[in-house]
């Protein structure tokens, strides 16, 4: 599995952007996905995440209300909607493939395959 996250940028506080992350290889419809970033000095955290069918979602205490994750299986495509960016979301963002497990898992150790990620940076 390849993954290619796309989307990030330059924003303003209160803005908005959407990444996506193209799979490549074998078909992610029936895996786990989420996101991950890390911010400068800091180690990677979760951020969202989604069971393999999109019935299960969960999401980092920071950015519940703002972000919304999606994904698209028959495009084999994960989505991150971030709605009203602050400063503190400027980190790279990486999208990541894991196992089928009926929940989202915050651990990093439970997906297998990750993107090379994207930049994102929120200015004030």
């Amino acid at each position: 599995v390849q993954l290619q996250a796309s989307g990030g940028g330059l924003v303003q506080a209160g803005g908005s952007l959407r990444l996506s992350c193209a799979s490549s290889g074998r078909p992610i419809s029936h895996k786990n996905m989420g996101w991950f970033r890390r911010a400068p000095g800091k180690e990677r955290e979760f951020v969202s995440g989604t069971t393999w069918g999109g019935g299960v979602t969960s999401y980092t205490d920071s950015v519940k209300g703002r972000f919304i994750i999606s994904r698209d299986n028959a495009k084999n495509t994960l989505f991150l909607q971030m709605n009203s960016l602050k400063p503190e979301d400027t980190a790279v963002y990486y999208c990541a493939v894991g196992s089928p497990f009926p929940v989202v898992y915050h651990d990093r150790t439970r997906y297998n395959y990750w993107g090379q990620g994207t930049l994102v940076t929120v200015s004030s």
